[in-house]
Formats: C-alpha cells, structure tokens, sequence
C-alpha cells in the first residue's frame, strides 16, 4: 500500500519501511512524526502516515557565484540545506 504526503512544499509517493529525506522538521532522533496532509492513498480516501526520525543532516554544499564583468567583482556563497531523514513505519487508510 501506497499513499502520496505533502511536506515541506514537496510531494512524496511513501510505502512502508521506505526511507527519505524531507525538508528539516522540528523533531528529534527517535521521535515519532505524523503526516496528516496525504493527497492520495491507495485503498481509502482517510489516510495518515506515520514514520519515524532516523537523523537530523545537512545536504552537500552548493556554491552561487555572482560576478559583474569588468568591474573585479566577484562573490562567492555557499549554501547547506538542512534536511531530516524519515523511516515510514505504517501507512493507514480509513
């Protein structure tokens, strides 16, 4: 069974035991997330997601570069986003 949950302005198709990266949410290792906003479950038109979250991570490093020709000006930032790895544990349909 199957169910599509919105999360952090991102749509993600879940089954159990999957594992994925989401947007950062306010929760610690261990804890027990609830994902009320599913778009479409296999089975049922009620559905809730449960999972549970493995770590809290940062994604690799990108760079934007800004630069205005002639002129020697150069700038370079770097950018980490910070994401949270979730372990879908059960997928209910009502």
């Amino acid at each position: 069974m199957f169910a599509i949950i919105r999360t952090g302005g991102k749509q993600y198709r879940v089954a159990q035991n999957d594992t994925l990266l989401v947007e950062k949410l306010d929760a610690k290792e261990g804890d027990t997330v609830k994902f009320d906003d599913v778009l479409f479950a296999e089975g049922g038109k009620k559905a809730s997601v449960i999972g549970k979250v493995v770590s809290q991570l940062r994604a690799d490093k990108i760079l934007i570069m800004k630069k205005k020709r002639r002129k020697h000006y150069k700038r370079t930032i770097g950018h980490r986003q910070h994401l949270t790895k979730v372990e879908i544990t059960e997928v209910k349909s009502a």
